[in-house]
């Protein structure tokens, strides 16, 4: 919010998300001046779907989007969608440290941390990584290597007939 406070920021998102004007109106209720410049991004969910998020595909679709004068002149880009932060690392490296790229789940995260913190209610850090154990209607391999790198460790899928 306030870092950001009449400057330019970007947004990428589904055309649902974008089309929907809920981050312009929950940025706009802050009335700190960002300048939002939003733009749809539809090839992207598809393509991490499909476990092409680390290559040259993902590249040329990312500098196709991220090169689009939309997002030119902008001091931060917000990652409006839960698949974006699988290839933040090449917007990243994309911008070169021109542009903050900004995951909101992080941003999320940190505030509910320090208000748990700040009324002493945090839990004391686990001795070892939390075992995730999923049931996916729709098992593919692809996102079985997805979930593996969005959590940094192999992660327990189970096949659960839900539409069968």
């Amino acid at each position: 919010g306030q870092r950001y406070a009449g400057r330019p920021v970007g947004l990428i998102g589904t055309k649902q998300t974008v089309g929907s004007n809920i981050y312009r109106k929950k940025i706009d209720q802050l009335d700190l001046g960002v300048e939002l410049h939003a733009l749809a991004t539809p090839l992207l969910v598809p393509m991490i779907e499909e476990g092409f998020f680390a290559g040259r595909v993902s590249e040329e679709i990312i500098r196709a989007y991220l090169d689009h004068p939309t997002l030119q002149g902008i001091d931060a880009l917000l990652l409006a969608c839960t698949h974006f932060p699988l290839i933040k690392p090449q917007m990243e490296a994309h911008y070169q440290g021109r542009v903050a790229v900004l995951d909101p789940s992080d941003v999320v995260a940190a505030t509910v941390a320090e208000a748990l913190a700040a009324r002493q209610l945090l839990a004391a850090a686990a001795e070892a990584a939390p075992l995730h154990h999923f049931y996916v209607s729709d098992f593919t391999r692809s996102f079985e290597e997805s979930t593996r790198i969005f959590f940094g460790q192999e992660v327990h899928l189970e096949h659960y007939p839900l539409w069968e």
